[in-house]
């Protein structure tokens, strides 16, 4: 039984025990009162604004719920849920969030140090290779290219070509999260190769330094590289085949293991091939050979072959817009021109940067094909649903419908325009913070003292 000291004028004093309970309760109803106050919503709600589902028609004076990560619902009476926070869309429009399908980004920090870069390994043919386990999630890349919009995009070792034949497996990330695992959209979306070249020049190891080579000698190189591809790739079907028969009692083989499922048509072959006679090359041996699924990655020339690509049905990511052509002969718009082209013939492309400093240009490059001829809405879906589709990702992200993950950017003016305003960004539901290296930097430099006078 609590005792109590009864002092003068009425008032009591409790034994050192009871206070001690005494304060203990009331720190638990602080923290709990504390947590209550300041827990984070989980329903959102986008309201009066002007919205791209990609999917289906644009939606004026829509609204957007989004609860527990996911698009909850969409529509001009989309009903709000109780407790929602409520963002005001007037004046704003909201579009799926930006996916860039081919890049570096978590892959290499600074290009000029080795010790930052983890895009390609070591040995010409390493299928085992998985991006997510290189990935950075610290990497200054990621707040730079998500204020702009870039809410998910593929890792992809060797996506900037010159790497392995076979470079290893590309995962799909969102560019939010403290490990990989919180992450990981997919570990693996595909398998990317390098389609070996006729190249001219080689690296001599005995002087450290390039040579040129015999066209000879580069063709006979490239042709053996193509007859040890197809090896693999005959190799991997064995093994699968035995695997499923076997089970156990085959002796597992690491690189053989991550081929099965691409031969198996599970995950494409993500082929990186330029000119116009190695696209051409590379389709009729994945495509017409080994009856093989791909994807065409780079594609500078795809133009020159735009009806027989569309013909064959290979879906295409090429590169940036903003860039040279690959000759001297050919229009100096033709990067820029190169999606119309594409589209008009009935390609089914998207479009990346092969980049991680750039991935933060990508609604500028298909902007800048919106000039050359590609219609406004085929370049909102050439970076969102597009690249989903091609990856077999478009159950989760790439449109604004019900179900899928919450993924949006929020904008003030054209979502593809340089002089909008991103007023929000959304990653799994959850609006991340709108700063970077980039913004801190300037407001740094912006508000540094005023120098002295005289």
């Amino acid at each position: 039984m609590t005792r109590t000291t009864h002092l003068r004028h009425g008032t009591t004093r409790l034994r050192r025990p009871a206070r001690a309970a005494l304060i203990v309760a009331l720190m638990a109803v602080v923290v709990v009162v504390g947590a209550r106050a300041q827990a984070p919503a989980t329903a959102w709600a986008i309201r009066g604004a002007r919205v791209h589902t990609v999917s289906g028609p644009v939606i004026e004076n829509a609204t957007v719920v989004i609860a527990d990560g996911r698009i909850l619902s969409v529509g001009a009476t989309a009903p709000v849920p109780a407790g929602a926070e409520i963002i005001d869309g007037k004046g704003l429009e909201v579009s799926p969030g930006f996916f860039d399908a081919m890049s570096q980004i978590g892959l290499t920090e600074i290009g000029a140090a080795s010790a930052t870069n983890d895009v390609t390994e070591v040995g010409a043919f390493t299928p085992q290779i998985d991006a997510a386990t290189a990935i950075h999630p610290a990497t200054e890349h990621i707040p730079v290219a998500r204020v702009n919009g870039i809410t998910h995009a593929v890792a992809a070792p060797g996506a900037g070509g010159g790497g392995p034949v076979i470079g290893g497996q590309a995962s799909a990330i969102h560019l939010d999260g403290w490990t990989i695992e919180e992450m990981l959209l997919r570990r693996s979306v595909g398998m990317v190769v390098s389609w070996p070249t006729v190249g001219g020049r080689t690296f001599d190891t005995s002087t450290f330094t390039l040579r040129t080579r015999p066209y000879r000698e580069a063709r006979d190189e490239q042709a053996r590289q193509v007859r040890e591809l197809a090896r693999w790739i005959a190799d991997a079907r064995d093994y699968r085949a035995a695997r499923l028969a076997g089970g156990d009692r085959v002796e597992r083989n690491s690189k053989l293991e991550a081929l099965a499922p691409v031969v198996a048509g599970e995950r494409p072959w993500l082929v990186r091939a330029d000119r116009e006679r190695d696209i051409r090359d590379a389709v009729a041996f994945f495509v017409d050979t080994h009856k093989q699924k791909m994807v065409l990655v780079g594609a500078a020339e795809a133009w020159k072959v735009a009806a027989w690509l569309a013909d064959k049905q290979v879906p295409v990511i090429l590169g940036p817009t903003q860039a040279l052509p690959t000759s001297d002969d050919d229009p100096y718009d033709t990067t820029m021109s190169a999606p119309g082209l594409l589209h008009k013939a009935g390609v089914t492309f998207a479009l990346s940067t092969y980049s991680s400093s750039d991935a933060r240009n990508l609604p500028y490059e298909i902007g800048t094909a919106v000039g050359f001829g590609l219609p406004r809405d085929v370049a909102l879906k050439a970076i969102t649903l597009a690249p989903a589709t091609i990856l077999g990702l478009d159950g989760q992200v790439g449109s604004i419908e019900p179900g899928k993950v919450a993924n949006l950017v929020v904008t003030r003016g054209d979502p593809l325009e340089i002089r909008s305003a991103i007023t929000h960004v959304f990653i799994k539901g959850v609006p991340v913070p709108l700063t970077s290296r980039h913004t801190e930097l300037y407001e740094k430099y912006r508000n540094r003292p005023r120098p002295m006078t005289r």
